[in-house]
């Protein structure tokens, strides 16, 4: 799915494919999860192939690598114009790029000097899919911030990802909503929440969540559309009367959702601010 024979990547400096990439078995990055990433999509549009948001991406890729102390030594400007070369090697237009930097062998619970950077692209629809999401409160809580830097894109963090979307599709629901410490809703296992309510839309504050960039275009975007968009602490409960709800990340794109623990929500998707703020979306990934 990710790769075959023809695939190239970025090791370290070099163009290989992706079939002979190596990595060192004691890798600090393997057995403890210390490692950031990003997750980008290119789009085709009219004048050309163009990477939505790479700047920002980039500089978050720096940020989580320095709360990490990891020593990224790529500029954000050295990073996008690898991932056009990346794209080009490969004849991808519409991709999914992911960046990843990982340490070397260290079995010490202390900072690894050797980093490795690795750029690798691939075809992929929307992460959620299509249809309107059936999700269920999880029994997993985000980490406490002050047990990790919860705003960087740590490998490690996704664990409880990982738990908590098993969990809601064991149960027969298509994705998992977590809660904060305090029992809030703070946001899915890789994607942002927003819910609507009479004509405004709410999200978690920073804090407790990731700082999403397509959250971010979601401001945007309702502030251009006249919608008003309000940060504060929220529970399930709350969010049962909704008139609509969505997901939204790089991957997952604006994805919309039907209902929250079998309470469905009042109006149709495509009656909703969620629905508007898809399609402009949809419009705004095409401007190079």
């Amino acid at each position: 799915m990710y790769y075959n024979s023809d695939t190239i990547i970025f090791l370290d400096g070099q163009w290989v494919k992706a079939q002979n990439g190596k990595i060192n078995l004691y890798s600090q990055t393997l057995h403890y999860g210390v490692g950031v990433f990003e997750g980008i999509r290119s789009y085709k549009t009219e004048n050309g192939t163009s990477i939505y948001k790479a700047k920002e991406h980039f500089e978050r890729l720096h940020y989580s690598a320095e709360k990490m102390h990891i020593k990224l030594n790529y500029t954000v400007e050295e990073l996008i114009d690898l991932s056009y070369r990346l794209l080009e090697k490969n004849s991808l237009e519409d991709a999914y790029i992911r960046p990843l930097v990982y340490v070397g062998e260290n079995m010490a619970l202390q900072p690894s000097e050797e980093v490795h950077v690795l750029l690798s692209a691939w075809k992929w629809g929307r992460y959620l899919g299509d249809k309107q999401l059936k999700l269920m409160t999880s029994s997993f809580q985000r980490p406490n911030p002050k047990s990790c830097f919860v705003e960087a894109k740590v490998c490690g963090h996704y664990t409880n990802s990982i738990v908590a979307t098993t969990e809601a599709k064991q149960n027969g629901f298509d994705e998992a909503l977590l809660l904060d410490m305090n029992e809030n809703v703070a946001e899915g296992p890789g994607a942002n929440f927003f819910y609507e309510r009479e004509g405004k839309l709410f999200t978690a504050p920073l804090g407790n969540i990731l700082s999403g960039i397509t959250r971010q275009t979601i401001f945007e975007l309702a502030n251009e559309l006249g919608f008003e968009v309000i940060e504060k602490f929220f529970t399930p409960e709350d969010v049962y009367n909704a008139d609509g709800a969505f997901f939204t990340g790089t991957a997952a794109e604006v994805a919309a959702i039907g209902s929250l623990d079998n309470h469905r929500f009042n109006l149709p998707w495509k009656k909703s601010i969620g629905y508007q703020l898809a399609t402009a979306y949809q419009k705004c990934v095409q401007i190079k």
